[in-house]
């Protein structure tokens, strides 16, 4: 059996830290309320679902061992993130911040699919998922049992925590972004999230292995 305790202590620590996902989460529950949150929420922990199946068959691996394939990978992902931040900031433009309602910095809904591909491909297009599950989830599975097995369970408790923690800020978010009555206060919101998600863009696409 895995090392369970340990790895439930520093999961937690690493999933609630801010990082792309978050942000992206937090744009869509500001820009289209909390079903499409929960729908990207959920489109990220189906995306870690796939790298925890590629990191138990060595598909991780072979990227991780790969510089082409992974900065192939690499300046795609951070390419998604950045336009999908100058979306969020430019989306501010088309509400003007003096309009009437409470409801007039956001858009309008996104479809379920189109939230749910949206988190997926932001986590897909991260190579650095792949570094991370080759190199933390090994750390905790004994050398008596079968390696296999292992990462499945420890790469599933990973995804299980990650979208109960996403789902619960996706709601939480998009609640706070429903009490707020200043339509000035929201666009601001949502451009420091856009921001947000150009730098982690920019970030990605000038980091290194």
């Amino acid at each position: 059996m895995p090392d369970l305790v340990p790895f439930l202590a520093v999961a937690v620590v690493l999933i609630i830290v801010p990082g792309p996902d978050m942000a992206l989460v937090t744009r869509n529950a500001l820009l289209h309320g909390r079903r499409a949150a929960l729908m990207t929420a959920i489109g990220v922990s189906a995306g870690l679902l796939g790298w925890t199946l590629a990191a138990a068959v060595g598909v991780a691996a072979v990227l991780r061992a790969s510089a082409v394939a992974f900065d192939a990978l690499r300046l795609v992902g951070a390419a998604y993130l950045i336009v999908l931040g100058v979306q969020a900031f430019a989306t501010t433009w088309s509400h003007r911040a003096d309009a009437s309602g409470p409801s007039s910095a956001r858009s309008r809904p996104l479809a379920d699919r189109a939230a749910l591909r949206q988190g997926l491909l932001s986590n897909l297009l991260n190579p650095k998922i792949a570094v991370f599950f080759t190199g933390f989830l090994p750390q905790f599975i004994a050398p008596a049992s079968p390696a296999l097995p292992q990462s499945l369970v420890l790469g599933g408790v990973f995804v299980l925590l990650t979208l109960g923690w996403l789902a619960a800020y996706a709601c939480l978010t998009a609640r706070a972004g429903g009490v707020l009555q200043r339509p000035r206060v929201r666009v601001a919101l949502q451009r420091v999230t856009g921001v947000v998600l150009i730098g982690f863009g920019l970030r990605l696409a000038t980091e290194r292995r």
